[in-house]
């Protein structure tokens, strides 16, 4: 979790400020996932923050949605490529690739569990990137 957590906070995805006059707050949620090998044995087990978008209004707090999804027709269509081409292929993941998702609405988003500021209990994340879940 502290890795998922600085990498948030080393991107700028969050400013705290006070929760004065701000009148929907998105809450937010650790989901864990076990990531495996091609055998099947445990690689490491990841975190992830992801935002519940559901409390969100639309209209209010958003009003488009758009999320760049890859169709598993293209994905065909680029292996029949390289393999009549005799290509080598590579698998490639990219660690917090989400965080460049920059916000055009003011998002409010409580602070992670178990990341809460000693100092600022009371703040809330004014986020300045997207976050899973929005």
């Amino acid at each position: 979790m502290s890795e998922e957590y600085d990498a948030l906070v080393c991107n700028g995805t969050w400013k705290l400020v006070p929760p004065d006059g701000i009148t929907n707050v998105v809450g937010c949620r650790w989901v864990y996932r076990i990531k495996r090998l091609s055998d099947g044995s445990i690689n490491r087990f990841k975190a992830r923050l992801v935002a519940k978008g559901f409390h969100q209004r639309p209209d209010v707090d958003y009003h488009e949605t758009f999320s760049p999804v890859v169709k598993p027709t293209t994905v065909r269509l680029v292996l029949s490529l390289a393999v009549s081409h005799r290509w080598s292929l590579k698998q490639l993941d990219i660690n917090n690739a989400f965080l460049q998702g920059h916000l055009s609405e003011t998002v409010y988003m409580v602070q992670p569990p178990g990341f809460v500021d000693r100092d600022k209990p009371s703040f809330v994340c004014k986020l300045h990137k997207a976050i899973y879940g929005l």
